[in-house]
This record gives C-alpha cells, sequence and structure tokens, in this order.
C-alpha cells in the first residue's frame, strides 16, 4: 500500500469520525450539561441555541461530505490504475 493512499484512507476515516461527532454531539444531553458549566450568561445562551447547534452540525455535514468525496476519488483512481 503507498503512502499516499494510506493519508487519503486515514484522512476519510478523519473527516467520517469528526463529521460524525460534530453532527450527534450539539443534540445530545452531554452538550447541554457542558454547556450550563460556562460562567458567562451570554456565551452559555449561545451555546445552548438551536441556530448554534445547527451551525455545527452543519459542519459535521460538511465533513461527511467531504469524505464521501474523497472516497469517490480514491475509488475512481484506483479504477483507473486497474484498467
Amino acid at each position: 500500500m503507498r503512502v499516499e493512499i494510506l493519508f487519503r484512507l486515514l484522512f476519510i476515516l478523519y473527516c467520517v469520525e469528526a463529521g460524525l461527532f460534530l453532527l450527534l454531539a450539539p443534540w445530545s444531553p452531554l452538550w447541554d450539561r457542558n454547556a450550563l458549566q460556562i460562567p458567562l450568561a451570554g456565551l452559555r445562551a449561545l451555546a445552548l441555541h438551536p441556530l448554534s447547534r445547527g451551525a455545527v452540525s452543519g459542519f459535521g455535514l460538511v465533513h461527511l461530505v467531504w469524505s464521501a468525496h474523497d472516497l469517490d476519488a480514491l475509488l475512481s483512481l484506483r479504477k483507473l490504475r486497474s484498467e
């Protein structure tokens, strides 16, 4: 296995893991418990606002789409090399 392919696979794995975490974490009870520990009321309200949670989830969705794009590129490159 070439180093380039290994790095691409690791990057795809990172994007999937980060994407799933960022997509699901803002809506979990853990997010609420951590946000309630923020000492500044305005920052706490911002962390708990649905728009902020949606922005973090959207960033997670971007990571998932990016990983799917890179996986597709890797598979098509492999297909071209085998022909």
